[in-house]
């Protein structure tokens, strides 16, 4: 078949590189050209593993081509995915719908009688019917779910599919798209507009609540004498719960996570629904930066004026360049503002990381950002920093104190190595005597 793909940032380009290895001939629009030049000449402006390459294969066959030309895109195919942006509203009661109402408009008035619009933002509930209203063509929903870092197995591998649609040729034109994927047996939900728009917003608040409520147990531990991992642990052995999203730390960031919470509370208050819950969710994810920070200070002696920190990560998920609502640059920036002299390090984000928080200091690999640090905070899961050795890392710094701020590093082994180390969740070390 012959797609277009309107908009090709994260999603967008994943999106269109998918389909392209799913045997279709795929346009990608964009109204930046500079971003169009880049994928046309197979260059991803973003960092996500496996995405290069299909992009170059797929430009390079001829399968995969870009553009800025909406009326070559109406021209071009008879499914439309709309893949835009919907960030939070300056006042942040909401989601921006901008990008998503101009590109439904800009693609409509140049689409063929019988053209399909699909929308795959994640937008509040509601949408989609007002955009059918708005538009001679029919409209469909087919939301994402994807995990920067395995964005393209989420693509092509889905747990599933979600279809929102209004008519029978709407789903099987959807069929016939994801042939290939239903074919693996992906199981296949249809719904109404507003259940498809509701699977997205809701999947992300039931993660982003189950994260919180592990970090709100972190708290009861450090008030109680608790230890949150081994909590997790056996909550995770209950398969009514199971392991998954409940590891204590520095709390959930990103472009996703934060603004479809606030999103959804909001729209559900509009529609008279109180998910005052889901702003607890959120408090406490933002409580968590702030016991890190503590736990620096704690560390230091109640001050961080004048020590030279390392923090180990920018990206706010490992295999990810995306520096989106970071805890690590957030929890950085406020050791900074605290008078500590701040050095970053991260394997793919520093570019953005360096534009975003300039007055940071940045090194070129580990061991230049771990020399003569007086405190360390491992803030991204990358494995690259899973992987140090203590020993080798307690030889470049001036004092070795970490704050573990994801809880993954093995504890025994830093310690045993001489460091100084606290989590968030865990008792701190008795002392000796």
């Amino acid at each position: 078949m012959r797609l277009t793909v309107i908009g090709t940032g994260y999603l967008g380009a994943t999106h269109a590189a998918c389909m392209a290895e799913l045997g279709h001939e795929v346009l990608g629009v964009d109204v930046d050209a500079d971003k169009v030049a880049a994928l046309r000449a197979g260059r991803v402006p973003f960092h996500e593993p496996g995405l290069a390459e299909l992009i170059e294969r797929h430009t390079a066959s001829g399968r995969l081509r870009f553009t800025t030309d909406y009326a070559e895109a109406g021209a071009f195919g008879d499914v439309h995915f709309v893949c835009v942006g919907t960030p939070q509203r300056a006042d942040c009661a909401g989601a921006d719908l901008t990008y998503v109402d101009a590109a439904f408009a800009a693609i409509a008035a140049h689409t063929r009688p019988g053209a399909l619009l699909v929308g795959k933002s994640t937008v509040p509930v509601g949408t989609a019917g007002r955009l059918a209203r708005s538009h001679e063509a029919e409209v469909a929903w087919n939301p994402e779910f994807l995990r920067e870092g395995f964005a393209v197995a989420d693509t092509l591998r889905p747990d599933r599919l979600v279809f929102g649609v209004e008519s029978e040729r709407a789903e099987t034109v959807l069929r016939a798209v994801y042939a290939p994927v239903l074919a693996a047996g992906t199981p296949l939900v249809t719904a109404g507009f507003a259940t498809a728009e509701l699977v997205k917003t809701a999947a992300n608040a039931f993660l982003a609540t189950k994260i919180s409520f592990i970090n709100a147990m972190a708290e009861v531990c450090e008030a109680a004498g608790g230890d949150v991992g081994t909590l997790a642990e056996a909550l995770g052995h209950d398969d009514r719960i199971g392991p998954k999203f409940l590891r204590s730390g520095v709390g959930f960031g990103g472009g996703c996570l934060p603004k479809d919470i606030r999103a959804f509370a909001h729209r559900a208050g509009e529609l008279g629904v109180s998910l005052e819950f889901l702003r607890e969710v959120d408090a406490i994810n933002m409580r968590r930066r702030d016991r890190v920070v503590e736990l620096a200070r704690e560390l230091c002696g109640g001050s961080l004026a004048g020590t030279r920190v390392t923090v180990l990560g920018a990206a706010f998920k490992p295999d990810s360049d995306d520096i989106r609502d970071s805890p690590a640059l957030d929890v950085a920036d406020r050791l900074r503002l605290a008078g500590a002299d701040v050095t970053v390090y991260d394997p793919a984000a520093m570019d953005n990381a360096r534009k975003a928080f300039p007055r940071l200091g940045y090194a070129v690999c580990v061991e230049e950002a771990l020399r003569g640090a007086g405190l360390v905070l491992h803030l991204t899961e990358w494995p690259q920093f899973r992987e140090i050795d203590p020993e080798q890392a307690a030889a470049w710094v001036d004092r070795p104190r970490i704050v573990d701020g994801r809880g993954v590093l093995d504890a025994d082994r830093w310690t045993a190595a001489g460091w100084q180390l606290r989590a968030p969740g865990r008792p701190a070390p008795r002392e000796e005597g």
